[in-house]
């Protein structure tokens, strides 16, 4: 099993320019990490769509890369994303199913299929080629440079350990997170 915490400091040490999209037990945490105008936490919308929106992104902004980290219960919420990313492929993007088993915000239920959904099959029985399911550090760290240059869509499935994470509570509104990041990725236009 991976630790969250370490991965994403490891993730935020190699991160340069790209826009990255997070969403409920890894916002905050990565908050710590990073928390400028190319980093969003999806927190207060739809449960389960940071993926579709950072795809949008990704295909909007074809000249930056674009990762998403969201949940395994954030996935299962929105899996017609998946044939989304393979019917309409972005080269600059990559997804990150962080797979723990549980609801860690709302409580750390279990997210239905614990333990029996392959999410990497998942993925590619929705047509994705490029997926890649890590469950220790000598292969993630093996496999880090990955997720800044493989041509997407890429999905890596971080095998995480169990933990507790409190409901996300940027710092910043998400009316002011949305304009700063529009900001950053236009330049100020419209």
């Amino acid at each position: 099993m991976l630790d969250k915490y370490t991965c994403l400091e490891k993730l935020a040490d190699k991160r340069t320019d790209e826009l990255v999209v997070t969403t409920m037990s890894v916002a905050m945490p990565w908050a710590t990490h990073s928390d400028g105008p190319l980093d969003f936490a999806h927190v207060e919308s739809a449960m389960g769509h940071a993926a579709d929106f950072a795809l949008g992104l990704a295909i909007a902004q074809p000249e930056r890369r674009v990762l998403c980290i969201n949940g395994d219960g954030s996935t299962l919420m929105s899996l017609g994303v998946l044939i989304t990313m393979a019917q309409r492929p972005a080269a600059n993007f990559t997804l990150i199913i962080t797979e723990n088993g549980t609801y860690e915000v709302t409580g750390s239920q279990p997210v239905p299929g614990a333990g029996l959904i392959d999410h990497e099959q998942l993925c590619r029985g929705a047509g994705l080629e490029r997926v890649y399911t890590i469950d220790n550090d000598a292969d993630f760290d093996a496999k880090l440079d990955q997720h800044f240059s493989e041509e997407g869509p890429v999905v890596f499935i971080w095998k995480i350990a169990k933990a507790t994470e409190s409901v996300p509570k940027p710092s910043k509104p998400i009316r002011e997170r949305a304009y700063r990041l529009r900001e950053a990725l236009t330049g100020g236009g419209v």
